[in-house]
């Protein structure tokens, strides 16, 4: 499975070889490189487009991140944080890095629905374009797409593509930061989607770089502002309901709310986690309103499955036991189609 080295742990390899001397071709044939991730980036998006950023820079590259929208202030303690461009704010200039990019790397997403803005510029730019991602059901808009749902996050098939391309060497503790933050925040500190030993190994080697996972784990995690904590407080106190027959909880933040409490990117990334603290509960659900959708995520506790909720309802999918989505309406009408979904699993 694994082979011992002088200097690493060699894990099995799980990219298609085609797939890969295609994407490293790519890469090598490219100079100006974009780097995207998806709308309301996570710790995922921001570690992975910010450690591959930075390993295509030590390989020569002029690179660029550019993300839908602003990465929430909780990772600015990552490297690279001041250089992102959020295409809320810099549309011109990001345009302008597509119209001149070689290639456009699509990270931690599997459309181009989950750009918001962003899409049609990727989509009419005539750059090469590769995606690694570890959602279901890829889109087919990539000239080489990297898609294995099995990865717990992109920063771990980020480290695997990498090991896979010979570039275990140019891993450096800022790299080794990013991955890490991204494997860590997608699976809720290794609280869910976590049982595979190879996970940890990967842990491992990214901690003889250097990597100090409790000073992460705080700065990701448990560092937040008061406005948060505030909004968190009433989230729980006044908003969230108990199904007990479904063993379900629903938490619904309205734009009233947010702006009550005023709102960033990032400040409910936790939320819909915590209810799976009352020990009734074993399916959480967090419906949250934007501009023109409702941002649904899951979360559950054993085999109860929302990945396939979120897909067969909200437009979403991802993990067993982490999904989300997008509803393409009203609250109330997510509200409803919430409780329908509630009613049909009484029946069965």
């Amino acid at each position: 499975m694994w082979l011992n080295t002088d200097d690493y742990i060699m894990l099995k390899k799980v990219i298609d070889t085609e797939k890969l001397l295609k994407a490293k071709e790519l890469i090598h044939s490219s100079q100006n490189i974009v780097i995207t991730c998806h709308m309301s980036p996570d710790g995922d998006a921001i570690g992975s487009s910010n450690g591959f950023a930075l390993l295509l820079k030590k390989l020569g590259k002029n690179v660029s991140v550019a993300t839908p929208d602003q990465a929430p202030y909780d990772l600015s303690f990552l490297p690279e944080f001041d250089n992102l461009i959020a295409y809320t704010r810099h549309p011109g200039k990001i345009n302008s890095l597509m119209k001149s990019a070689d290639l456009i790397i699509c990270l931690d997403y599997n459309g181009l629905n989950r750009v918001a803005q962003m899409a049609d510029t990727i989509r009419h730019s005539s750059a090469k374009k590769l995606m690694i991602d570890h959602h279901l059901h890829p889109d087919d808009f990539c000239d080489v797409t990297i898609s294995l749902p099995e990865m717990t996050s992109t920063c771990e098939l980020l480290y695997r593509f990498i090991e896979d391309a010979d570039l275990l060497d140019k891993i450096d503790l800022p790299i080794a930061e990013c991955i890490y933050t991204g494997m860590m925040t997608d699976t809720g500190n290794f609280s869910y989607n976590s049982n595979k030993h190879e996970l940890y190994l990967i842990v491992s080697e990214l901690v003889k770089k250097g990597v100090d996972k409790d000073e992460i784990y705080k700065l990701a995690i448990r560092t937040t502002s008061e406005k948060r904590m505030r909004l968190t407080g009433y989230a729980l106190s006044q908003k969230m309901e108990i199904f007990p027959e479904n063993n379900a909880s629903l938490i619904v933040l309205n734009k009233d709310d947010l702006k009550r409490f005023h709102y960033q990117s990032g400040d409910t990334e936790t939320l819909s986690n915590m209810p799976l603290a009352i020990p009734e509960v074993n399916w959480s659900t967090f419906f949250r309103e934007e501009k023109d959708y409702i941002k649904v995520s899951m979360r559950s506790d054993g085999d109860f499955a929302v990945n396939t909720l979120c897909s067969e309802y909200f437009n979403g999918g991802g993990h067993v036991n982490a999904a989300g989505g997008e509803f393409k309406g009203s609250m109330e009408e997510a509200i409803a189609t919430y409780h329908k979904i509630l009613e049909k699993l009484k029946s069965k």
